[in-house]
């Protein structure tokens, strides 16, 4: 069990004797800024897309990112189907396209596609135009943590855009660096 503790002024930890929640780590993450991504993936498991801000780099040799996606989430059974998927950095100016492949807007996944246009690059997996950066990848394994999978891609291709500002999502809310 995991004791929630908190940090006093003078640097020393009080226990509260509570257990951390659920609700309380996703309250503490809420406070950690993060890029905005729609992830993308095509082939026999059908072309699916998702917003996602849980992703990293992991190292540049060979290149490779992480990211995780809920087990439940339809992505996830796409990626594991399609073994690609492409990672599409958003810019500032994107915050509409986050918010179909998010869900917000009640959109099928057509619909979603169509807030955005797309190519491809090497996997087949949608790169969306304009997005500042889309790293393409073959997915090389995936763990299981909790509710998530850990999906790591080995970047085989990419497409740099413009180095317009940055959609950020902290607090809970959109912000554009």
């Amino acid at each position: 069990m995991t004791v929630m503790r908190t940090l006093r002024q003078d640097g020393t930890a009080e226990a509260t004797g509570k257990p951390l929640d659920a609700a309380a780590f996703r309250e503490a993450m809420s406070r950690i800024g993060a890029a905005v991504h729609v992830v993308t993936t095509d082939g026999p498991g059908g072309r699916i897309a998702a917003t996602v801000s849980a992703v990293c780099p992991v190292t540049d040799t060979p290149p490779t990112v992480l990211l995780c996606v809920h087990r439940e989430a339809r992505l996830n059974a796409g990626i594991r189907k399609n073994r690609v998927l492409c990672l599409n950095t958003l810019p500032a100016s994107a915050q509409a396209v986050s918010d179909a492949f998010a869900g917000r807007k009640g959109y099928s996944m057509e619909e979603r596609f169509a807030t955005a246009s797309w190519l491809t690059l090497a996997t087949g997996a949608p790169v969306m135009e304009g997005a500042r950066v889309a790293l393409d990848c073959e997915v090389t394994e995936i763990l299981e943590s909790g509710t998530h999978s850990v999906i790591f891609g080995h970047v085989v291709a990419t497409s740099l855009g413009s180095a317009e500002g940055a959609l950020i999502y902290l607090d809970r809310d959109y912000h554009k660096l």
